[in-house]
């Protein structure tokens, strides 16, 4: 019989206090600990669904097949429940907090994705638009931590140093991935929230609340870019309030608009879209123009995903109308990686999302503009092209062209393995199951199997 649980995990807490699994637990030995959780009547779907590996990862485990990667054991330690100190694992402020207080009936350890959506959703709106437009709820779903002495006195020089190590951590996420970088943004976020209780001018405090802003979403993407999800909600619903009190339109744009990127992953459009939309409003408020494209361009995703063509060419138009007519020079830092070739980019991502209902039509326009855009990438943006890379060759295959689809695919496999991500194995998975259609192409299939084989590895 299952033993669920009160804080969400599969089992009551007192199971991790057992003297043989404190001992698996410290040695990191991930095959002990599914077997001693089956002893106590989890199944392998359960430890599966947990900890979002697939059955059969589950039961090569339990086989003996080791666990060393660090991002994969606190992915395992965070679904399972279990409080990652006892595995050796570093974890943040608001994991702290899950794993030394006990956490009362209705807490976010207890509540399905679906209400958190909501409850951040809720908010989002509270913040971006000064009231609660979408319930009563104000914040239940947002972890929390303690904070730590301040210095006396803080100048510029101090908010710098934060902007600076955010600048170099975001190009290590670009270029690597989140699993290369995330627990080095919380380290110096748990540090730079200390000068919040500091002494300094109005507008070194302006400064620090728009640097600050900029962190939690840098960790709020690292941790999704992980499959972290309640800390990469948590740290975006910082983000947006310390956006909000720094008056920064355009920040809070930014961070609605890297929640909504969450929720297309996770095949939810509608979630996302109502975040671009209140995203669109703080855009229009911040008077720039690159800022209102991002945010038409990833609405039209979402319509792409919704199988909405018509919605999907008025917001491509107005992506390039506000394209067009921004000035890169006068546009906030953040929204400068939107260039041209990210332009196509997107551009071929909504095509991409458009070509799953109607491919003849639309695999080709995809194909033209992932093309243009995987032309441009360089060392510096790797996770990226790995996903375009994808892109193409899936659309190359739904447009009759395997072969190109094939050869474009083992570049995207190629380059994948040097990104520390979560999404890679997530993004590839359509290019796997365009591949196994061709059941009459022995490349194909033998292609398919490629792709599944390092999907599987990359998610372990």
């Amino acid at each position: 019989m299952n033993t669920i649980g009160s804080s969400g995990s599969l089992v009551t807490p007192e199971v991790w206090e057992g003297r043989e699994m404190r001992q698996a637990l410290a040695n990191r030995d991930i095959s002990d600990i599914y077997k001693l959780l089956r002893k106590h009547g989890v199944s392998q779907r359960q430890i599966a669904a947990a900890t979002g590996q697939s059955q059969s990862e589950v039961s090569e485990i339990l086989k003996g097949r080791q666990v060393i990667a660090y991002d994969v054991l606190a992915r395992i330690a965070d679904g399972l429940g279990v409080p990652r100190g006892y595995m050796g694992l570093a974890y943040d402020g608001a994991m702290a907090v899950r794993a030394t207080e006990h956490e009362p009936s209705g807490s976010p350890a207890e509540e399905d994705e679906t209400v958190k959506r909501r409850k951040f959703l809720t908010h989002a709106a509270a913040v971006a638009m000064g009231a609660s437009v979408f319930g009563a709820e104000e914040g239940e779903w947002m972890l929390s931590s303690a904070q730590t002495p301040a210095p006396s006195r803080i100048g510029m020089t101090d908010v710098q140093q934060i902007q600076a190590a955010t600048k170099a951590l975001r190009d290590l996420d670009y270029r690597h991935g989140g699993g290369t970088c995330r627990d080095a943004v919380v380290a110096q976020l748990n540090w730079a929230r200390q000068l919040l209780h500091a002494d300094c001018s109005e507008h070194v405090k302006q400064r620090l609340f728009v640097s600050l802003a900029d962190m939690h979403s840098l960790a709020g993407w690292t941790s999704f870019d992980m499959g972290l999800m309640d800390p990469a909600r948590s740290h975006f619903g910082k983000a947006l309030q310390f956006a909000k009190q720094a008056n920064d339109d355009s920040l809070v744009a930014n961070v609605l608009y890297r929640m909504g990127r969450v929720y297309l992953h996770y095949q939810q459009p509608n979630e996302a879209l109502k975040l671009f939309q209140l995203g669109q409003i703080a855009a229009q408020d911040s008077g720039s123009a690159l800022t209102v494209a991002v945010m038409c361009a990833n609405e039209g995703w979402a319509y792409g995903m919704l199988n909405r063509p018509d919605q999907v060419e008025k917001m491509l138009g107005r992506t390039r109308d506000e394209f067009a007519r921004a000035d890169l020079n006068e546009e906030p830092d953040w929204v400068k990686f939107f260039n041209r070739h990210d332009l196509h980019g997107m551009t071929g991502s909504v095509y991409d999302a458009l070509a799953e209902f109607t491919p003849e039509r639309y695999a080709p326009l995809a194909v033209s503009e992932t093309l243009k855009s995987n032309e441009s990438y360089g060392d510096n943006m790797q996770r990226s092209h790995v996903f375009m890379l994808g892109m193409q060759a899936t659309n190359h295959m739904r447009s009759g062209d395997v072969q190109q689809g094939i050869k474009v695919g083992r570049q995207a496999l190629e380059l994948g393995a040097l990104v520390k991500s979560a999404r890679v194995p997530d993004r590839l998975r359509p290019l796997q199951l365009e591949a196994a259609k061709h059941t009459m192409n022995p490349d194909a299939r033998d292609f398919a199997e490629q792709v599944r084989t390092f999907r599987e590895a990359r998610s372990v």
